[in-house]
């Protein structure tokens, strides 16, 4: 059963909720977490948001279609399940593995300014994709124009958590425009 038992820490999402499954109140969730093994039963995990979550505890997972189907012990049902679309699975701060060099957890580069090596503005990582391959960043530019960055180490150059601001090299041919 959930509870508003709360940490006296932040929290960092594991996962989130992106539709229901079946009839019995599974969900499907898509990791964010380097560490699946946190999904088992008998687990607990916050669902929710940081501001407003609630204790809740894993009964069942089982990998499917490129996602985990997981029943929540706090959702009975398809319709309650259906409800907590876009919602996270969150564990407390204190909680999180500890990160390696180059390293950084999502929540930290969220917001992050997002600046070529020259110094030109090209807006703010405003999401992040979870692909196979590399991670994919989305910089959103101040007209709401999107740019996919790959994640990787010869593209993001530097991050600057206190500055707030990551520097990076564009891959040559993704700002041009295309050719016929």
């Amino acid at each position: 059963m959930a509870s508003r038992d709360r940490e006296p820490t932040g929290y960092i999402a594991i996962g989130q909720i992106v539709g229901a499954h079946g009839i019995r109140g599974e969900v499907k969730v898509v990791v964010m977490t380097d560490f699946p093994e946190r999904y088992r039963p008998g687990a607990r995990a916050y669902l929710g948001t940081e501001a407003d979550c609630v204790l809740t505890e894993i009964e069942t997972v089982r990998p499917h279609k490129g996602v985990l189907l997981v029943k929540l012990a706090a959702v009975p049902d398809r319709t309650a399940a259906e409800a907590l679309q876009g919602q996270y699975l969150l564990i407390p701060e204190d909680q999180a593995m500890p990160l390696g060099e180059h390293e950084n957890y999502v929540h930290d580069l969220i917001g992050l300014a997002v600046e070529t090596v020259a110094g030109e503005p090209l807006g703010t990582l405003t999401e992040i994709l979870f692909t196979r391959a590399n991670d994919v960043y989305v910089v959103t530019g101040p007209t709401g124009d999107e740019i996919l960055l790959p994640a990787l180490r010869d593209v993001v150059l530097r991050v600057d958590l206190a500055g707030r601001k990551m520097t990076v090299a564009i891959p040559e041919g993704l700002l041009s425009p295309a050719e016929d």
